[in-house]
């Protein structure tokens, strides 16, 4: 039915699900963290209790070994349940009951906890492990990598495969620092759950995370000034004479970069220093955005 990993970054204290199903909608259901304290996947025949009642006792100061005692030890069907937790040090346990179906369960190692029922066989979280020991990047090239290794070579689940989700917490990491939740994305219905999470998580990427290589920054000037220019003319963001411009990065050159920034959700890479970030150039180039807009305040109104 489900593989899933959970998963903690020593680096950057991030904590993480990555999960795959064949049932609808498994962000709802199995993935559960919360920044600073651990992370937690309930699967098989699902307890729900056992994801905000285990982070509840990683936050109070019990180990994960402790945690997990706690939760199975009054589940009458605890031998139904799959669950792995990790917690904000990342110490990881697991647990597959007797009489999860076959094949069930989890390879546990440092940082992380691979597991999984229904599973063609012990290869799925063997490879899942591997993956997230071999694969270079953040906490989210990790899990993403995770389940692309489990999702190979019909390695995954014996019935097929539905729902996915990628849920990474970090302290202040989400938009605008308001929240914790740095990563949520769902795919809760589709014939290939991992190759559309990755498809997604690279727009969410390019637009609200902050993971690029400060090499790919490039100056606005010659021919980059240039281009961008056109575009935002073309789109109506910038009033010039397309036949007239030049390459010096004027004040209203700027200020139609950055509506255009903020229109097409780009505010988390917006630059103030005269360069842009190469993706967004790139995107802007190639896939151009939304046309200017006419937006009113309400005050306006």
């Amino acid at each position: 039915m489900t593989f899933s990993i959970v998963a903690f970054d020593p680096k950057t204290g991030d904590l993480g699900v990555a999960v795959q199903s064949k049932f609808p909608c498994v962000g709802s259901v199995v993935p559960w963290a919360k920044a600073n304290v651990g992370a937690i996947a309930t699967q098989a025949f699902v307890n729900t209790t056992y994801g905000p009642m285990g982070l509840k006792l990683l936050e109070e100061g019990y180990s994960a070994s402790e945690v997990l005692s706690k939760l199975l030890k009054d589940d009458d069907l605890r031998e139904q349940r799959q669950v792995g937790i990790i917690d904000a040090k990342g110490n990881a346990v697991a647990f597959t009951g007797k009489e999860c179906f076959y094949w069930a369960g989890q390879v546990v190692g440092e940082n992380f906890s691979c597991q999984g029922n229904i599973l063609v066989s012990d290869e799925t979280v063997k490879s899942m492990a591997e993956a997230f020991k071999e694969t270079e990047g953040d906490l989210a090239d990790k899990l993403l990598a995770v389940l692309s290794a489990a999702d190979e070579e019909g390695r995954g689940d014996v019935r097929g495969k539905q729902s996915a989700n990628l849920l990474i917490v970090r302290e202040k990491g989400g938009y605008g620092g308001y929240t914790d939740i740095m990563v949520d994305i769902r795919v809760d219905d589709h014939k290939e759950p991992i190759k559309e999470l990755k498809r997604i998580f690279n727009i969410y990427d390019m637009i609200m995370l902050e993971r690029e290589d400060p090499m790919n920054l490039i100056k606005i000037e010659g021919d980059v000034s240039l281009n961008i220019k056109r575009v935002l003319i073309e789109l109506g963001y910038l009033e010039k004479d397309p036949n007239k411009i030049s390459e010096l990065w004027e004040e209203i050159d700027r200020k139609a970069f950055e509506n255009w920034i903020g229109i097409n959700n780009y505010e988390n890479k917006w630059k103030t220093d005269g360069t842009v970030w190469k993706s967004v150039y790139n995107y802007l180039i190639k896939e151009k955005g939304t046309p200017m807009v006419q937006l009113k305040k309400m005050s306006e109104i």
